[in-house]
């Protein structure tokens, strides 16, 4: 029997794994010195938690521990790559190269930048959502600091070519950032091969606690260097000043391990899920269209645009799923999915879409119910739509 109500918002979150649970509570109440109290055992067995912690996220990807540094999530990560490449190099330059599905935590500080006196150049992509190398490379100008392209969509879920725009900018001088926050854990990565000089993660994407995350920062070849986005204590090599959250620390390298241990097997049984998913509404419902690449993708993320239906009708009547709406829209600004417009989905289209997110605690049996729940919806949302009967008639007409 399927419980409900059903969460395939992954994407969005992810439940807690019990594992990281079961090794962040000691920290909580009974090994909660701080880590950066060097004088007593409370703050030795508290800081060795949180080295044990970095070695486990560095090994995620790749990467020396020492040049793992915590931050409170995504955002600030990505904001400190950005923020502190700008303040750092702008002697040498002042133009940032960056793509149009970015998440709003890299676009957001680029227009910030940008009202700064700083020049953005932001990329078109595909249809599919991805962006071409060559496409970075004409970009590039003597003066360009840095290139941030997202690892994986955190709507679509396309996967973009990291590695070549990484090597291409390795060859030019150019530092690279990649907002990896959908992709570690989910899917291979690994620092050195992509040729990235700054990463950004987050725990609870991963199915680690929400609250702390961490950019991962090159110490060599080149070194890079960072202004700080605020001054106070010189804690994380003095790029992130704050007392780290030891029990999210430990949560989050609990969580990196169990990805790095069952990624393979996981990722697998996640993209037949979502396949399941995938053609179990596609063979019941017509005028469905697949947003996204239909490979380059993250396992777990489905993005359906339903056409004739409106996609907060249809979240609003999925009173037992949770799913995401593709179109960000609030009643102030009914504006479509921005990720959507810039592969070229139409306004309309762009507002009947959903995004599925499934993730590691999804089942089969919950997959056949959405199934049945979205098939019944739109069936029903389309029955009362005069632009749906319009259509149908239209094609019974031979027009």
């Amino acid at each position: 029997m399927v419980m409900l109500p059903i969460y395939m918002d992954n994407q969005s979150t992810t439940r807690c794994d019990p594992r990281v649970v079961e090794a962040m509570l000691p920290y909580f109440s009974e090994r909660y010195g701080n880590a950066a109290s060097r004088h007593h055992a409370f703050g030795w067995e508290a800081k060795a938690a949180v080295d044990a912690a970095r070695e486990q996220v560095a090994a995620l990807v790749g990467a020396n521990p020492r040049e793992i540094v915590f931050t409170s999530g995504a955002t600030e990560s990505d904001n400190l790559a950005i923020k502190g490449v700008a303040g750092m190099c702008r002697s040498r330059g002042d133009h940032i190269v960056t793509v149009a599905t970015e998440h709003k935590a890299v676009l957001d500080p680029c227009r910030r930048l940008e009202g700064e006196g700083f020049r953005v150049t932001v990329l078109s992509v595909d249809h599919f959502g991805r962006v071409t190398v060559e496409q970075v490379a004409e970009a590039l100008t003597e003066k360009t600091i840095l290139v941030s392209v997202m690892a994986a969509n955190n709507e679509v879920g396309t996967l973009q070519p990291v590695g070549a725009i990484g090597h291409l900018c390795k060859e030019r001088g150019v530092l690279f950032h990649t907002d990896a926050v959908q992709a570690a854990g989910k899917v291979p990565l690994d620092v050195e091969e992509i040729g990235a000089d700054l990463v950004s993660l987050s725990a609870h994407k991963m199915y680690g606690p929400k609250g702390v995350g961490a950019l991962w920062v090159r110490a060599t070849g080149p070194r890079v260097r960072l202004a700080p986005l605020f001054d106070g204590g010189g804690h994380e090599r003095g790029m992130r000043s704050g007392t780290l959250p030891v029990p999210l620390v430990v949560g989050f390298g609990k969580a990196c391990a169990i990805a790095g241990a069952e990624m393979g097997a996981e990722s697998q049984q996640v993209l037949h899920l979502r396949e399941r998913l995938r053609q179990g509404i596609c063979e019941r419902l017509e005028e469905v269209s697949f947003n996204g690449h239909p490979t380059e993708r993250l396992p777990g993320n489905l993005n359906l645009s339903f056409a004739y239906v409106d996609g907060n009708a249809l979240l609003m009547n999925l009173r037992d799923v949770a799913v995401s709406s593709g179109s960000a829209c609030t009643s102030a600004d009914p504006e479509p999915s921005y990720v959507l417009r810039a592969l070229g989905v139409e306004d309309e289209l762009a507002h009947a879409s959903i995004r599925f997110g499934l993730g590691r605690f999804n089942t089969e049996e919950e997959v056949d119910h959405v199934i049945t729940a979205v098939t019944r919806v739109v069936t029903r949302l389309r029955a009362q739509s005069p632009l749906y009967e319009m259509a149908k008639s239209r094609l019974r007409l031979g027009t």
